[in-house]
């Protein structure tokens, strides 16, 4: 009788993996570009992303120097609103700041 119990447990522990499989996440990416300002890039950090004014500074200069900077990893949804977020935003302001996702 044990080693049913165990066959079942063994069962309804793999399923349950199954079930709770972790859905595919997204890095949300900001782009450099030669018009949008740094101060407009951290209060997007800050704002859409939840960053401190510290970690914000530092993306921002990744942005500036090498081109892109990493914002978050996030479920695709959340990545996509992110995105459309941060582009709606720099429309408001007149900046042409480009922000993309990539799967993890």
């Amino acid at each position: 009788m044990a080693s049913t119990d165990t066959n079942t447990k063994e069962e309804i522990l793999s399923k349950s993996e199954k079930d709770t499989a972790h859905p595919p996440m997204y890095k949300v990416i900001l782009h450099n570009d030669d018009y949008t300002t740094m101060e407009f890039v951290v209060d997007v950090l800050i704002k859409i992303f939840g960053k401190s004014l510290e970690k914000a500074n530092e993306i921002m200069l990744n942005v500036h120097r090498k081109g892109r900077g990493l914002c978050g990893i996030y479920t695709r949804e959340i990545a996509e609103t992110k995105v459309d977020t941060v582009h709606k935003l720099a429309k408001e302001h007149g900046y042409p700041l480009k922000s993309t996702m990539e799967k993890e």
